[in-house]
C-alpha cells in the first residue's frame, strides 16, 4: 500500500467537495474553486470530513497514480483553503519591480523594461521594490509563474545579481585570480 496515497486529506467544514460521476472532484472553499481530474483505476470517496483515495489493483502504474492523485488533491485543498504563495527577490544595482495594472513591469538591466501579464488566478504583490510576491490557489501555476519571472534574470554565481527564491541559496564562485 502506498504510504502517501493511503493518508486521508482532511478539509475544513467551510470547504465543499463533489465528486462527479466522470472522476473530475471539485473542490471549493472561501473564494476559489479548483478541480482535479482522476484517471486510471483510482476511485474518490468522501466519508465525513476527510477525502479518501483508493486504488483498484496493484499493477505498477496503479501505484504510482495512487500517490499521485492524492498528493494533487492534497494541494487542491490547501490551495482552496490557505493558498500557496512563493517570494522572489531581485539583487542588483537598479533592479525594481513594479504592478501596474495586470501587468508586472521588472527593471534588470536590460535597455528596456521586462513586462510580464499576470495570469488569471495568480496574485502578485510588491512589498519593496526587490521582493515580489506570487500567490494563488494552484500550486503549480504560482511554481511555474514563479520560475518564468525567475527566468528572465537567474541569479549568477559571481556577483549574486538576479532573480532568486527567498528561500535559495546562491552558491558563489570566486572570480579571476590575479597575475601570476
Amino acid at each position: 500500500m502506498s504510504r502517501i496515497g493511503k493518508q486521508p486529506i482532511p478539509f475544513a467544514s467551510g470547504t465543499k467537495v463533489n465528486v462527479s460521476d466522470s472522476n473530475l472532484i471539485s473542490i471549493k472553499g472561501g473564494k476559489h474553486e479548483l478541480n482535479v481530474q482522476i484517471d486510471g483505476p483510482i476511485n474518490v470517496g468522501v466519508e465525513g470530513a476527510e477525502i479518501l483515495v483508493k486504488r483498484e489493483n496493484d499493477e505498477p502504474k496503479t501505484r504510482a497514480l495512487h500517490g499521485l492523485y492524492r498528493s494533487l488533491l492534497s494541494n487542491a485543498v490547501v490551495g482552496v483553503e490557505k493558498g500557496w504563495e512563493k517570494t522572489l527577490l531581485l539583487n542588483g544595482v537598479g533592479y525594481r519591480a513594479a504592478v501596474s495594472g495586470k501587468n508586472l513591469e521588472l527593471s534588470l538591466g536590460y535597455s528596456h523594461p521586462v513586462v510580464f501579464p499576470i495570469p488569471a488566478g495568480i496574485e502578485i504583490k510588491v512589498e519593496k521594490q526587490t521582493s515580489v510576491k506570487v500567490a494563488g490557489p494552484d500550486k503549480a501555476q504560482v511554481g511555474q509563474v514563479s520560475a518564468v519571472i525567475r527566468g528572465f534574470r537567474p541569479p549568477e554565481p559571481f556577483l549574486g545579481k538576479g532573480i532568486k527564491y527567498s528561500d535559495e541559496h546562491i552558491r558563489r564562485k570566486a572570480g579571476k585570480s590575479g597575475a601570476k
